[in-house]
């Protein structure tokens, strides 16, 4: 586990986005900690994304906050995920399947992130949601697990999170196939899931 180096909370380690406040993460590339800035307060090393660390090599962050890198990339091992529409690759879990969640009218369009927060004032897609007053702040939280796939969680949202017409219950993670529609208060979201 790691500290979030914004809002101080408990999260588990490689964690691209805190699941509690949605702010991206950025790892030191020499001593491995967590930090908000270009450079590490802790030993003046360079930040860089998980996204960045995993398209120059191989690594893997420790209880202790270490990443390690390796000169060879592992098999299998970088799930294929971005926001909005910039390629972003995550050295998390072995993820075989991308996730896409669009709404064509809306011009929306959201490339599946394990772990990310939806929602109006936090996570990587705020921007889709900032002037929809009937989204919750933090509304939904996207999962992706190797033996159940995507699965989507409202987030005690005031006006729902519904899968196919159906209202989730809050924290309960639901998975989602290919062709189902979530719907984030008043916005439907077609989802296409695709082998990487």
């Amino acid at each position: 586990m790691i500290i979030c180096p914004n809002c101080k909370e408990e999260i588990d380690d490689r964690s691209p986005y805190c699941d509690q406040c949605g702010h991206a993460l950025r790892y030191c590339r020499s001593c491995g900690r967590p930090g908000l800035g270009r450079r590490c307060t802790n030993c003046g090393g360079m930040m860089a994304s998980i996204d960045e660390l995993q398209q120059s090599s191989n690594f893997s962050v420790s209880n202790s906050t270490s990443i390690s890198v390796n000169s060879q990339v592992g098999p299998g091992t970088s799930a294929h995920e971005a926001v909005s529409s910039q390629p972003v690759s995550y050295g998390m879990s072995s993820a075989a399947t991308a996730l896409l969640l669009t709404n064509q009218s809306l011009n929306i369009r959201m490339e599946g992130v394990n772990g990310a927060v939806i929602g109006r004032k936090q996570g990587p897609y705020a921007q889709f949601f900032q002037s929809n007053m009937y989204v919750s702040g933090v509304h939904a939280q996207l999962r992706f697990t190797g033996g159940t796939g995507w699965s989507i969680a409202d987030k005690h949202s005031s006006n729902g999170t519904r899968l196919n017409g159906r209202v989730l219950q809050p924290d309960v993670e639901m998975s989602l196939n290919d062709g189902d529609v979530v719907t984030i208060a008043n916005i439907n979201l077609q989802v296409s899931i695709k082998p990487l």
